[in-house]
């Protein structure tokens, strides 16, 4: 907890430095009352005191609650507003963070753990803090002040009052530790139930399909079960808190009196009014000594579970990214002058001059000896890849399940980085880019379509290329060519209708052409293909291609794909089987010199089929 509070800003610190202030002011004017108390009963038992008397001091006890009043409402509208605040600060920093990562780090730590992390943890940190700068700070003034202020004022009750503190403490440090682990469990055990929500929520059709709801609702329920067995073990152990502190309050009022009681009849004459007086001003002070440790009692009761909050947090904003900017590449800056590298023919050529940039390339991609294995995996998932798309190229991959198609087209945008060998755009490395230097230069169209809540217009324009916000003839253009004008021209508002969360209100297909026309909107060097033409009927994706190099004929396409009438016109195909490349050429080539992808091709259509097109 004490690592997040060095994120305070000068602001805040300032303003929690008010609140001390008044804290320890409003501490002080609550400690005067016994005083005024006293000097109360004094006047009621000596001879010739006069009303006014009375009435003065009554009235500096009056002043002074409403002085303790003022500060304690200037204290809390300070405390709501540095914990609102820092709440804010500390979501935006974990969001800010999360976008940072690569997929290995996000996948680490679990969507339903992150999302938890950012709304609860976050929460409950606020809590503390709104709670801390009024509690925490006042409870240890007032404590040690009232103790200094009955100090002197009779042994016996000094060991009254040092017993029930005793007794408070010990309830406390024991009860602190039987429920802190299960502090630590709840925050998994939430991270669990989210899980089991959002997975219940985006499969719903999956699960009615299967008549899986009885199953679901059993998986729910033993999550819930032991959220909720674990809270109320929490809680009533919590609860256990209170009935000790009235029982120390209400033991320690009888025991101040009935010391009290028995020192005044021992005592002369003389004696007893000052023994009851003291008696009166010890009672008070004791109770705020009580009330000290009873708000103490509630951070007790807060701070496990926001110390394990605290530690979650923590450790999302102490991961550094395995992916991080390069120095940044200088424009038309290239291969450096006279390192050699594979033409399409596999021929030696010398690189351009990186200095001059004259002749630079604009969308060559460039795949030298790769090899990729998973962060905390042993066995490479891709090994010794090398290919080049040259601009304008449209270099196709296909293979079976699992032969790392996918993974090569996460190397090029950097989603996640090359264990061994060398990703070259434009013939710079990818890790010399920054990442908004790298990606500006790069349409991607994921295997699973992804839109966001917003219009079409808004889904097709979504992000920043460096040009600014897109017109609606650029939108409307890319609508077009990614084959999506009919449909989206026959709803209800055309490029105003609205996009549900995860575009749940347009088929599997029209997502699919949406995000290609996002990807087109963006006007980039390099498109990239994640499958994405699976959700597509054989006429759109026929119209789409012809669409795609008629329009774009001076762009670089990399294209992942499974059915060979998509990728059989590509300039180039890579065929991969277990992470290795097992062919490069045409698809007339392939089919003559390259068996595993012979095999794939006769596996979709016939020999007549591939003979004629």
């Amino acid at each position: 907890m004490l690592k997040l509070l060095r994120r305070f800003t000068p602001e805040q610190w300032l303003m929690a430095l008010i609140s001390t202030v008044l804290v320890a002011t409003q501490v002080w004017l609550d400690l005067r009352l016994p005083d005024y108390m006293t000097e109360i009963t004094e006047l009621l038992q000596i001879p010739g005191s006069t009303t006014a008397d009375i009435w003065r001091a009554g009235g500096k006890m009056l002043l002074c609650a409403l002085g303790s009043l003022a500060a304690s409402i200037v204290v809390g509208f300070l405390a709501a507003r540095v914990a609102a605040g820092f709440s804010q600060k500390l979501r935006f920093s974990i969001f800010d963070r999360v976008l940072s990562f690569s997929m290995g780090e996000i996948n680490g730590f679990s969507t339903s753990s992150l999302i938890t992390r950012s709304t609860n943890d976050v929460t409950q940190v606020q809590m503390l803090i709104a709670l801390g700068l009024q509690i925490i700070i006042k409870a240890p003034i007032m404590a040690v002040w009232a103790i200094f202020k009955i100090a002197g004022k009779g042994t016996e009750w000094t060991m009254a009052t040092g017993l029930m503190i005793l007794f408070m403490l010990a309830v406390i440090i024991t009860i602190s530790a039987l429920v802190m682990p299960r502090f630590k469990r709840i925050q998994s055990l939430t991270d669990a139930l989210n899980r089991v929500t959002r997975e219940n929520l985006t499969g719903l059709r999956v699960v009615r399909a299967y008549n899986a709801e009885d199953f679901q609702l059993r998986k729910f329920e033993a999550v819930n079960s032991d959220l909720t067995g674990t809270y109320l073990f929490t809680t009533r152990m919590m609860a256990a808190i209170m009935p000790c502190m009235v029982i120390v309050m209400n033991g320690l009022t009888l025991s101040v009196y009935w010391i009290g009681a028995s020192l005044i009849n021992a005592a002369g004459l003389a004696e007893k009014v000052v023994l009851f007086s003291n008696m009166v001003v010890f009672s008070q002070y004791a109770m705020q000594v009580v009330i000290a440790f009873m708000m103490l009692t509630m951070i007790f009761i807060m701070l496990p579970r926001v110390t394990v909050s605290a530690k979650r947090i923590n450790e999302v904003l102490d991961t550094e990214s395995a992916v991080r900017d390069g120095p940044g590449a200088l424009p038309g800056a290239g291969v450096p002058t006279g390192e050699e590298v594979l033409d399409t023919e596999g021929a030696v050529r010398d690189g351009p001059d990186a200095l001059s940039g004259a002749g630079a390339p604009t969308g060559e991609v460039e795949f030298r000896g790769v090899s990729f294995k998973y962060p905390g995996a042993e066995d490479y998932v891709i090994r010794n890849v090398s290919f080049r798309a040259n601009k304008g190229e449209t270099v196709a991959f296909i293979g079976s399940t699992g032969s790392g198609k996918s993974t090569i087209i996460n190397l090029i945008p950097r989603f996640y980085d090359a264990t061994e060998g060398q990703v070259l755009i434009d013939g710079v490395d990818v890790r010399e880019y920054t990442q908004k230097q790298l990606r500006d230069k790069l349409g991607y169209i994921p295997q699973r379509a992804v839109l966001f809540t917003g219009t079409v217009a808004s889904n097709v324009a979504y992000g920043d290329n460096g040009r600014g916000d897109k017109s609606e003839e650029a939108v409307e253009k890319a609508v077009a060519i990614a084959q999506g004008a009919e449909f989206v021209l026959q709803m209800p508002e055309a490029y105003g209708s609205p996009i549900a969360q995860g575009g749940t209100n347009v088929s599997g297909g029209q997502k699919q052409r949406l995000c290609i026309a996002r990807a087109v909107c963006r006007e980039p060097e390099i498109f990239i293909f994640d499958d994405s033409f699976s959700a597509l009927d054989f006429k759109t994706d026929k119209g789409l291609r012809a669409a795609l190099k008629k329009e774009l004929s001076g762009i670089t396409s990399i294209i992942v794909a499974q059915r060979i009438g998509t990728i059989r016109d590509a300039d180039r195909i890579v065929v991969l089987e277990n992470g290795e490349v097992v062919g490069i050429g045409t698809h007339g080539e392939l089919m003559d010199g390259c068996g595993v992808y012979r095999e794939i091709a006769l596996s979709q259509l016939s020999e007549e089929e591939l003979a004629n097109g």
